[in-house]
């Protein structure tokens, strides 16, 4: 009896006010489909959630709520709500939200990507900056990618002389590998005449596509000790290969600093000079965290790389009047037959256009993806405590809103306008922006336009087979980055 009196009396009370504190969250949260029990809106994302969602929002709005098992997740599918949350509350949106699949190998302890924005972060952020993608750095060593883009254009002209096909991301994937390879670690990692970088690039893939794949434990944490779908488990083994392989290379260098004590370290490469800070401040910065950085590095900056050269390889010749304005332009800027440097690309307008317009269409990574540590105001709707907030950088690309005719392939577009990828319009984010841009973001819009721009000025194209270029397919395959679902085979014409 007393029990029963000490239920109604206090418990009782309690309870209700916890369930009207929840309702009344739960109102304040912005619209969203209706969710079923325990597994809320899981069923919703189907295999290309970047589409799903995108749909979803319109019909919800810009702002838009899930439940994805146990987890609160806010959509984000406009360029002023993005700016809200990468900019004007970046802070409160700094965090990223930790996929189960990156606790293999501690990789979210240690990773740039996946650190909270503490003073370690700050730390190895300000390194990589400084040392890898300053434009003093970026400057230093231009004569390297000019070097691997022409090792590139070489085996092409070999496969056109052949008249064999050349696969466009397997071979400028290994065009990115070894300009970061030889930037690190003064050394190429892969050959044409190997299947070297395909195995490297399949390897990253498989951690993307790992990192990307939608995981129970992500949506119900109690499963994280029994890892249902051995996402993990693939996971430790990916990130175990890579690490033992940067592991050599550090080693390696660290053996032959000993035996050249007298060394200038100011002539060796990237690796070099971590090492030597390793060495004075290994507070600040241990061998674990430089392995991890070349991590972060070529799966961060190879596969996006390739992925971006073959969908505009893709787009240009599905739409032959762009190929032949590019075309034009390089023959007037540059001279037909001759590689693109990098002093011309800010000469050559309508090629960025066609990067810009690529990036657009199809961004590296189609979603950012936050999480909150304290309960966050966002234009009127109340983002809860842990909630995680996903900004779908692909249906930005296609707000119609923003965007004139947005599902079309026009790189005239950006022509007589000043929007740029470097973080600032919301319109077009395929980087980021903030706090978390993308560090590697000046690499490659130097990368970019000097590929691209040097396939199409010394060849001309055909796609393999007795396919129609309108028919060309666009299929993706969905990751953490979106990838053809069919390699791009085109055969090199000598022009």
């Amino acid at each position: 009896m007393e029990l029963l009196k000490v239920f109604f009396y206090f418990l009782l009370p309690l309870i209700l006010l916890q369930l009207l504190v929840q309702v009344r969250r739960s109102r304040c949260l912005p619209p969203g489909p209706i969710s079923l029990p325990i597994i809320g809106n899981l069923l919703s994302l189907g295999d290309k959630p970047h589409r799903s969602l995108t749909r979803l929002a319109q019909t919800y709005g810009p702002i838009m709520s899930l439940k994805l098992g146990q987890l609160t997740t806010i959509v984000i599918s406009s360029p002023s709500m993005a700016q809200e949350v990468l900019q004007k509350q970046d802070i409160s949106f700094s965090n990223r939200f930790i996929p189960d699949a990156i606790r293999a190998c501690d990789e979210y302890k240690l990773s740039i990507i996946w650190l909270p924005t503490n003073d370690r972060w700050r730390s190895l952020r300000k390194l990589a900056h400084t040392h890898v993608f300053s434009g003093r750095v970026l400057d230093s060593n231009q004569h390297v990618r000019w070097r691997k883009v022409e090792e590139l254009m070489t085996h092409v002209r070999k496969c056109c002389h052949q008249g064999v096909a050349v696969n466009i991301g397997k071979e400028t994937f290994q065009t990115s590998l070894n300009v970061l390879s030889n930037i690190l670690f003064s050394v190429d990692l892969a050959n044409f005449e190997s299947n070297e970088a395909q195995v490297f690039k399949d390897l990253v893939w498989n951690i993307t596509l790992e990192s990307g794949k939608p995981n129970l434990v992500d949506y119900f944490p109690a499963l994280r000790a029994i890892d249902p779908q051995r996402i993990r488990k693939r996971m430790s083994l990916y990130f175990s290969k890579l690490l033992s392989l940067f592991g050599e290379i550090i080693d390696k260098k660290m053996e032959a600093m000993k035996a050249c004590l007298s060394r200038d370290i100011s002539e060796g490469d990237v690796i070099d000079m971590l090492i030597k800070i390793s060495q004075d401040n290994p507070k600040d910065l241990d061998i674990q965290h430089i392995k991890h950085m070349c991590v972060d590095f070529f799966v961060a900056g190879t596969e996006t790389t390739s992925n971006t050269l073959e969908w505009a390889m893709t787009e240009l010749l599905r739409h032959p009047e762009s190929m032949e304005k590019a075309k034009n332009e390089l023959k007037r800027v540059v001279g037909v037959g001759k590689q693109v440097e990098e002093s011309d690309i800010s000469v050559l307008p309508f090629l960025q256009a066609v990067i810009k317009e690529t990036l657009r269409i199809h961004p590296p990574v189609p979603f950012f993806v936050r999480q909150v540590c304290t309960e966050v105001d966002l234009r009127g709707y109340i983002v809860p405590k842990g909630a995680n907030v996903l900004v779908n950088v692909w249906a930005i690309g296609r707000d119609r809103d923003h965007w004139e005719y947005p599902m079309e392939f026009k790189p005239e577009r950006f022509l007589d306008s000043k929007i740029d990828v470097r973080g600032h319009d919301f319109e077009l984010i395929p980087f980021g922006s903030g706090r978390r841009v993308c560090v590697g973001l000046s690499l490659a819009m130097r990368i970019l336009p000097t590929v691209l721009g040097s396939l199409i000025n010394l060849f001309d194209w055909k796609i393999e087979g007795k396919v129609n270029p309108e028919n060309l397919d666009i299929e993706e395959k969905f990751g953490f980055t979106l990838q053809r679902a069919n390699p791009l085979l085109v055969v090199p014409i000598p022009i």
